[in-house]
């Protein structure tokens, strides 16, 4: 079977690319121009017209869109399509302000079903194999995005959505489910149900998993296949560009691929708004060049990332993107130092701790300080307090180590945190509670 699901355009030169992005970019500039207020708004006042886009080497004369901008055009301000064409509605979970609303045509919804399709592929799947969707349905996109490449590709969708993770259990060693989808920490959590239930991974038929909608290191990408007995492979998306499928991994599992058809991807520094070289990290920034209802147009995702254009030994020609390192509106200031969840994460996984922990911040006597949560095996408490002390001491000097700054660790008995069947909750500033 190929490993490409549309191997033309996924293997096409960089010059064939870089015309068909030039010409769609163009005409989508000129959609949203005549269409959408806001956005004609935001062009006058950078003096661009659309006619002055002619290539993606003028994308850079277009004006940021941040979610801001979303909010401030809630529900359907920013529609470049009249909802008489709008056959779907997405939101975002709305946690802090109004939700963030989008809408899909029918060929918005074709072009989304196949960028999952090309996930599906480049993991492995195809036809002969059975889906296990475990993220939500509903406003999410996650559940549906996959859903409908799933059935591009003739497979068996099993639409089990997320929660009841004994039933998830059941149903994945009853049904014979090959590929998992879902979040990396709720794929942990089944592993951990499985166990429980007395069952290994050689009672399951999974061969590989696709993991998205949250950041997850490498080293929780080992934990998961370790424990599943399958290859775990990342897929990016965010309900403002499209859902899950903007970038996808392929078997090398060295970055994913953007789907740049459909989607242009720059890397900006985040306090200046400059374009930065090819390898540099900084904020990752999105256009869509082909949805017809929600097409948006150097959108700042706030996620921290690095882009390369260097072959593929996959034979795909589409650029990569790293694994978001963090994101910069979840990096933590904590007295003066950037902190990543990620970085946390990572210093835990390498001494062989779980990838169940929760970081809480918070603020005494005008210092603040950070808590790190971590659940352990229950043998662990069989040792004596000052055997536990030590290793919470191993892991303090580890994290001091990285992040420059102490932060107190509490090994804590398994289940004790809190499970999410979505994204996990990683971070509980009680610096923001207080204020």
């Amino acid at each position: 079977m190929s490993n490409y699901y549309q191997r033309e355009i996924e293997t096409a030169p960089r010059e064939t690319l870089r015309a068909l992005q030039s010409e769609r970019l163009a005409q989508t500039v000129r959609r949203v121009y005549e269409r959408v207020p806001h956005y004609r708004a935001r062009m006058e006042e950078r003096g661009v017209r659309p006619e002055d886009i002619k290539s993606v080497d003028d994308l850079a004369r277009l004006p940021f869109i941040c979610k801001q901008d979303l909010r401030d055009t809630y529900p359907y301000g920013m529609f470049a399509a009249p909802l008489r064409e709008v056959v779907r509605i997405h939101a975002s979970s709305g946690t802090t302000g109004k939700q963030i609303v989008v809408g899909y045509t029918q060929k918005d919804l074709d072009i989304w079903a196949d960028c999952c399709a090309r996930a599906i592929v480049a993991a492995g799947g195809g036809a002969d194999d059975v889906l296990h969707v475990a993220y939500g349905y509903g406003l999410f996109t996650g559940g549906l995005g996959m859903d409908a490449a799933a059935l591009r590709l003739g497979a068996v969708t099993v639409p089990v959505s997320s929660g009841n993770t004994p039933r998830q259990v059941t149903i994945l060693r009853d049904f014979g489910s090959t590929i998992l989808c879902c979040t990396p920490s709720y794929a942990l959590h089944i592993a951990e149900v499985l166990k429980a239930q007395g069952c290994t991974k050689d009672d399951i038929s999974l061969k590989a998993g696709i993991f998205g909608a949250e950041p997850w290191t490498d080293g929780m990408r080992r934990e998961i296949e370790e424990q599943l007995g399958i290859r775990a492979y990342d897929i990016y998306g965010l309900t403002e560009v499209v859902g899950p499928g903007v970038a996808f991994e392929c078997g090398e599992q060295t970055g994913m691929h953007v789907n740049e058809d459909h989607f242009l991807v720059e890397v900006i520094d985040p306090e200046t708004g400059e374009v930065l070289p090819e390898g540099t990290q900084g904020e990752l920034v999105f256009s869509c060049v082909t949805k017809q209802a929600f097409p948006m147009l150097r959108y700042r995702t706030r996620d921290i990332g690095v882009i390369t254009r260097a072959p593929c030994s996959c034979g795909r020609t589409l650029v990569k993107m790293t694994k978001p390192r963090g994101r910069t509106d979840d990096m933590l200031i904590v007295r003066g130092v950037n902190v990543f969840p990620s970085q946390i994460e990572t210093v835990l996984l390498e001494h062989g701790y779980t990838a169940n922990y929760q970081i809480v911040v918070d603020r005494s006597v005008n210092l603040d300080g950070i808590e790190v949560q971590v659940e352990v095996g229950s043998g662990i408490f069989a040792d004596t307090v000052k055997a536990l002390s030590r290793k919470e001491k191993q892991l303090e000097d580890a994290l001091q180590s990285l992040l420059g700054i102490a932060a107190k660790v509490r090994l804590l008995e398994p289940n004790t945190i809190e499970r999410s069947v979505g994204k996990a909750a990683r971070v509980i500033d009680k610096r923001k509670q207080a204020d």
